[in-house]
């Protein structure tokens, strides 16, 4: 049996569909069998990020709709053997799939893989429903930003009221050092607000922009960059490991100093 998590947060614009892709990313490179699910009908973005938007033929409706089977749909990366894609279709509104039909085509997955994770639309509408109703765990992503943790704590509600009771949390786009300036929110108070388990903290990168433009997950990138690392440590702790945080104000202090050494010397 999979373990099937969706991936949401209720506000758009806070990295979703980055998450999915990167983190899809590194639990194929820890050896697992993955399939990410795109449940954004409609606006399909996933297979961008992974850079497989020319291998898309066939989407879930037509597996709905019996033109294909499941196999046919599903967008294998050439780069991750052990990762695929069943890409939502983008000429549909979101009301196009039910539930019963989404709990049907994750069951044809299910034994399939090792994880299912399903990218979530935003908002809390009938996509969201789609996306979450199959789902046996959660992970909230949010950003430093009250509306987005308002948001993420109304998910939360909502989730629970589902019966998912196994919900972590992801804080994206971090920047230490606006925390330490009091201008950004605190990842500590974020959880406080929260209460759920923190997974995953990742900062503000603009090699995230670049890697997502290109259609190339970070965590691919040898050497990997701190970000990347930030990936690979939530796909381990996912798989039960005991991985430290990274420091990333003594990463932001150590670039500064680089930096400084470079230009203005010792």
């Amino acid at each position: 049996m999979s373990r099937i998590i969706v991936i949401t947060s209720g506000k758009g614009g806070v990295g979703k569909t980055t998450i999915t892709a990167n983190l899809g990313s590194a639990i194929a490179r820890l050896g697992y069998k993955i399939a990410l699910v795109d449940a954004d009908f409609g606006l399909r973005n996933l297979d961008l990020l992974l850079g497989l938007e020319q291998r898309v033929v066939y989407t879930a409706i037509d597996v709905l709709e019996g033109q294909c089977p499941i196999e046919k749909a599903l967008v294998k990366d050439k780069r991750q053997p052990n990762l695929v894609l069943l890409p939502a279709a983008q000429n549909r509104t979101k009301d196009a799939i039910n539930p019963d039909q989404m709990k049907q085509l994750i069951e044809q997955l299910d034994k399939q893989f090792d994880y299912i994770l399903i990218d979530s639309p935003a908002g809390i509408e009938m996509g969201f429903r789609n996306a979450i109703i199959p789902a046996k765990e959660a992970i909230i992503v949010t950003t430093p930003e009250m509306a987005a943790v308002r948001d993420a704590d109304r998910v939360v509600g909502l989730l629970e009221s589902e019966e998912i009771k196994k919900i972590n949390l992801i804080v994206n786009r971090v920047r230490p050092e606006m925390i330490q300036l009091n201008q950004m929110i605190s990842v500590e108070d974020i959880v406080d607000l929260l209460v759920i388990p923190l997974i995953g903290i990742v900062p503000d990168d603009e090699r995230i922009i670049v890697s997502t433009n290109r259609g190339e997950p970070l965590v691919l990138e040898e050497p990997p960059s701190v970000p990347a690392m930030a990936f690979n440590n939530i796909a381990r702790r996912l798989d039960g490991k005991e991985i430290p945080y990274l420091d990333l104000m003594a990463v932001h202090d150590n670039l500064v100093t680089r930096i400084r050494r470079r230009f203005f010397g010792n």
